[in-house]
């Protein structure tokens, strides 16, 4: 069950992210993972989308 918990709150997209960009974007830098969830955070505050609150 907390395979299912860890996907919920995105656990795995950081796993995911590395994985993407080294798969087709070889040359280029691959932020790290403070940066990713920051940048992350950051862009849902400037396109808020569907949100429950």
């Amino acid at each position: 069950m907390f395979w299912y918990l860890d996907s919920v709150v995105g656990g795995q997209d950081y796993q995911r992210y590395t994985a993407h960009m080294r798969r087709t974007h070889p040359g280029h830098a691959v932020a790290s993972e403070r940066e990713y969830w920051r940048e992350r955070y950051a862009d849902a505050e400037r396109n808020p989308g569907a949100r429950c609150c």
